[in-house]
């Protein structure tokens, strides 16, 4: 099989496909969006490079795939064929924007990995312990204050133990040594939400013109169809209560929603008011605020399926979201929503691409003629 591979160059001359033969033992790993390490020209090290596609023979004579690191799907191959025509970018430019943030550097070294600790756990079972305790196996006073602390609290770190013990690493070292617990390590999520605490919210009662402009929305969610919307109204008109109600009838058919804002607008106060209504373990957000570290989790979360809502600036629209059923864009009319870096796109426009590909309605905040007045 031959893989027709984009180099991750931004040499315009290189803007084109380049064969590969794919190893019989990846074969069946190797899909259409992997990113791959290949051997290019006469250079010693390894190039990145990503397939865009697959065929069964090539009449060239060429080089092998060196090895597999990761993959896009299909949509977002396509997705990013379509921004390099309508933007006149290097494909391999767009699919960068379709990464995971901080795994997009060539050099893995330099790449953000996930966060791990280590934390403390039982090596003998509780009983087992328990019985050495009772026959006097375990004298020391130090070590029993660490081992029924252990038993409540698995997973504890080193340092907590040490503080509501009030012992010393010492002591815990030997119990390890001894068999008796054991140093794990454990992946920890990057939370940017994790310090908010919010009072949860009802849904309100909606207006008549909110109720009119709720169902037109909600009628093309029900019958699985691309429309655009324009919902225009003046400020404290209750039109987040809207996007509300909509993203929570999306939730309801098990869809997920893409909620874009100005990067200005992401207030703590308007992230709260989602995290009141539908709890912080179903949101995720992106926006350029959070450090590289929270992005690769929050990437990484929204790829799992972990999060029912994504919230972000320009960039989330990218977001690897599977099974929407709504793309909402606040304030349309602000210009962040255009990239004035390469490649210059439109989030707009890839928010509109994506939506007629997924057959679901967008709807876009305040006065454009373009689109139907519902509010």
């Amino acid at each position: 099989m031959i893989a027709e591979i984009i180099i991750n160059t931004q040499a315009k001359k290189l803007n084109k496909t380049f064969d590969y033969q794919i190893p019989k033992d990846l074969e069946d790993l190797i899909t259409i969006g992997s990113k791959v390490l290949i051997p290019f020209g006469n250079k010693k090290t390894l190039e990145e490079g990503f397939v865009v596609g697959i065929k069964e023979k090539t009449e060239y004579e060429v080089k092998e795939i060196a090895s597999l690191e990761a993959s896009l799907t299909n949509k977002q191959i396509s997705l990013a064929k379509w921004m390099a025509k309508r933007y006149f970018c290097n494909v391999s430019d767009c699919i960068k924007l379709m990464q995971t943030p901080g795994t997009k550097t060539k050099n893995k070294e330099k790449r953000i990995q996930e966060k791990k600790i280590n934390v403390i756990t039982l090596k003998k079972s509780a009983e087992e312990i328990d019985f050495e305790i009772e026959n006097n196996q375990i004298k020391s006073d130090k070590q029993i204050k660490i081992l029924n602390f252990v038993k409540d609290n698995e997973g504890s770190t080193a340092q907590e133990i040490e503080m509501f013990t009030n012992t010393s690493r010492a002591v815990i070292n030997t119990l390890v040594k001894n068999g008796y617990l054991e140093v794990i390590e454990k992946q920890i999520q990057r939370d940017p939400l994790a310090s908010k605490k919010v009072e949860k919210t009802e849904k309100l009662n909606l207006s008549n013109e909110q109720e009119i402009a709720y169902g037109k929305v909600a009628k093309a969610i029900d019958e699985k169809k691309y429309e655009e919307f324009l919902l225009y109204g003046v400020t404290g008109s209750g039109k987040t209560e809207i996007y509300l109600q909509l993203i929570e009838k999306v939730i309801n058919e098990d869809k997920k929603a893409i909620l874009l804002v100005p990067e200005i607008s992401l207030t703590p106060q308007m992230l709260e008011r989602f995290i009141a209504r539908f709890g912080k373990e179903k949101i995720g957000v992106i926006h350029s605020k959070l450090s590289i570290g929270e992005r690769f989790d929050e990437w990484n979360k929204i790829k799992q399926g972990k999060v029912k809502i994504v919230i972000g600036a320009r960039s989330a629209i990218f977001a690897p979201v599977q099974d929407l059923g709504i793309i909402i864009i606040d304030e349309e009319h602000d210009s962040s929503y255009k990239s004035e870096s390469n490649p210059k796109y439109n989030a707009k426009e890839i928010a509109n691409k994506i939506a007629k590909e997924e057959n679901i309605p967008i709807l876009l905040r305040k006065c454009n003629t373009r689109y139907k007045y519902i509010l």
